[in-house]
């Protein structure tokens, strides 16, 4: 039987208990599945590369098929280094839908052998994002709820006065 790997590409800057709920759910449905660190040129980080790779282990150490990884350049060719035939994409409103499918339509062009699945994060995560985590956690507010425990005490320490 064919092993069936996927990639779950994102900045993960920070990753967050929406992206866990997707991670979960997708390590049930694919052999592998391996986090992929993208560098988004439009984006200025606030943690480093090697910060967001050791919040995404301590958090899915609970998922023995799950790894992460980093890559530079188009994830359609990252997929094929990796011999993944799979690319999760998370959805959490209508407004993400349209950028996506014009994604998913150029990777299905780019690389026709990649199907792109869309997963909706369970309803009490669909309006979390990771900037709006890091604001919330910039101006002192309290973003436990969002967040693993790991990366919540990352981000106190991030922002301490």
């Amino acid at each position: 039987m064919r092993k069936v790997i996927a990639l779950y590409p994102g900045t993960f800057d920070p990753i967050t208990n929406g992206h866990l709920d997707i991670i979960r759910r997708a390590s049930e449905l694919f052999d592998e599945l391996i986090i992929s660190i993208g560098r988004n040129l439009k984006k200025d980080p606030l943690f480093t590369e090697e910060e967001r790779i050791d919040m995404i282990k301590n958090t899915t150490v609970d998922f023995p098929n799950v790894s992460v990884d980093t890559f530079y350049g188009l994830v359609v060719d990252f997929a094929k280094i990796k011999k993944a035939k799979v690319i999760i994409r998370g959805l959490r409103a209508v407004s993400d839908f349209e950028f996506e499918f014009q994604m998913s339509l150029t990777n299905s062009i780019l690389n026709p052998e990649i199907t792109t699945i869309f997963m909706m994060p369970n309803e009490k995560n669909v309006y979390l994002n990771s900037s709006l985590v890091r604001e919330i956690a910039y101006l002192k507010g309290n973003v436990r709820p969002f967040v693993p425990e790991y990366v919540y005490k990352k981000l106190l320490e991030k922002f301490k006065p």
